[in-house]
């Protein structure tokens, strides 16, 4: 085999200039990673610093030459504007909640077993939990939530009273913990009129209030208006209160902050206002009270049959006897309230009163409630104005479905649409409450008149022509 042959000439020279330009590539690759042997051997504070800040990926990648230029690079200039970001480890999804409604009839027992779990399960929470005991005051409606563990066992039991309220217990390493958990609405107030067309109730439903508001209203009124017999049509209704929101949404009603009814051309007034005792209640505008010592009507939004009358016709015995009370027709079951604060002194049944409650306010005046389906107090029993005493009825001596009321002062049946004008004065506040008073409610009584003013113009435009 022939040998190679040696280049010559100007081929000879670039072939050695390649040559030393090699060995000096290899020269300088050599005291590179020499330099970087050493710096990984004994790096500097900072390189450190920098290799603690990176993620564990990049720190694991630092043995290579491209990290260890990266991380060289970082000590030689300034810091990373944006260094990497950590990584939080992912947490598990909390467990779900299996939600229970306790239905009529129920008891904690069987709102668990319903859950899957057992009667261990209720006595640990009821005796271990602080809070134990509540979570056996349950009620129709109310939210029981589970939450059920890893190997399905009971881990936390949550209460739910109201949507402002709920607690929950939560299994710990000798029982349960209970953590109570209130919230507070927004508060936003509103107004609102309405005009009487046939009776407060339908006027309020119109308007779009609520039947507790139409009820707090005749509450508010009662002492000065018989909703029965007083409202006439077109009378008005002014009312400024407030609605509560959750989450941006209205769940119910607030207090009324102030109400105005016009009957007849007459204006009552009504302000909440919180005295001097921390007592809340209702007081016209010269500070006296809206709640009188007697209602004006025992029950509302109903109509009056029969009036008081000394010569009336009973008819039933078909013979003139005196009609010593008035009649208020109402369907069965309508609610009857007390007219002022006292003791039931009788409560019983007569073939001529039916079903009957008789009450002694102070030592004056006693009222009497005739044919009721039901008697909901007993005799000897303390009573407040408006608590529910019975329900209307036909029971007796009645041709239909009424309420027939009495009012006796000093042994003496009077009037009891008349009688209110000789009864004690409702009580007013000190003047030296007064100032603080009429600063209270100087906003609500300019609300009151603005919406006045508007209902006026809005009565008083001229139609628009279509």
């Amino acid at each position: 085999m022939l040998p190679a042959k040696k280049p010559r000439g100007a081929t000879a020279i670039r072939s050695e200039e390649r040559r030393i330009q090699q060995k000096h590539l290899l020269a300088v690759a050599f005291i590179s990673a020499c330099l970087a042997l050493a710096t990984l051997i004994t790096p500097s504070s900072d390189v450190e610093a920098n290799k603690r800040d990176l993620p564990a990926d990049a720190s694991r990648l630092a043995h290579t030459d491209t990290a260890v230029t990266r991380v060289l690079d970082a000590t030689a200039s300034e810091p990373l504007a944006h260094p990497p970001a950590t990584t939080e480890p992912a947490t598990a999804a909390e467990p779900a909640w299996e939600e229970l409604e306790v239905r009529n009839g129920d008891n904690l027992s069987l709102v668990f077993k319903r859950a899957g779990f057992s009667n261990q399960d209720v006595y640990k929470i009821v005796n271990t939990a602080e809070d134990g005991k509540g979570l056996g005051r349950i009620y129709p409606g109310q939210t029981i939530a589970f939450q059920e563990g890893e190997s399905g066992e009971l881990a936390a039991v949550r209460h739910i009273i109201s949507a402002l309220e709920s607690v929950t217990y939560e299994r710990a390493d000798d029982g349960f913990e209970s953590a109570r958990d209130l919230r507070s609405p927004d508060v936003r107030q509103t107004w609102t009129t309405a005009t009487i067309t046939s009776s407060l109730f339908m006027a309020g439903q119109d308007a779009g209030l609520s039947n507790n508001l139409i009820m707090e209203l005749a509450n508010i009124f009662g002492g000065v208006i018989d909703f029965i017999l007083d409202p006439r049509q077109g009378d008005t209704i002014y009312v400024v209160y407030e609605e509560l929101y959750l989450d941006g949404k209205k769940f119910k009603d607030g207090d009324i902050i102030a109400a105005a009814f016009i009957n007849k051309g007459e204006t009552f007034n009504a302000f909440r206002y919180i005295d001097s005792a921390g007592d809340p209640g209702f007081y016209n505008e010269d500070g006296v009270s809206m709640r009188k010592a007697f209602l004006m009507a025992p029950l509302d939004f109903t109509r009056v049959s029969s009036n008081f009358n000394m010569r009336r016709k009973h008819p039933i015995y078909k013979t003139t006897r005196p009609h010593r009370g008035t009649d208020y027709a109402a369907p069965t079951g309508t609610p009857v309230f007390a007219a002022g604060d006292g003791r039931v002194v009788k409560a019983g049944y007569t073939n001529a009163n039916g079903n009957y409650v008789f009450i002694q306010h102070g030592e004056k005046y006693v009222t009497k409630y005739l044919h009721l389906h039901k008697r909901k107090v007993k005799q000897g029993q303390r009573v407040s104005q408006s608590q529910v005493i019975g329900t209307v009825g036909a029971t007796g001596a009645a041709t239909g479905p009424h309420l027939h009321y009495e009012f006796v002062v000093n042994g003496v049946h009077r009037n009891p649409r008349t009688i209110h004008k000789q009864l004690p004065k409702a009580k007013a506040l000190a003047s030296a409450e007064m100032p603080q008073f009429r600063q209270y409610i100087a906003g609500a009584s300019e609300q009151l008149a603005v919406l006045k003013t508007d209902n006026k113009l809005a009565l008083n435009d001229p139609p628009t022509a279509p």
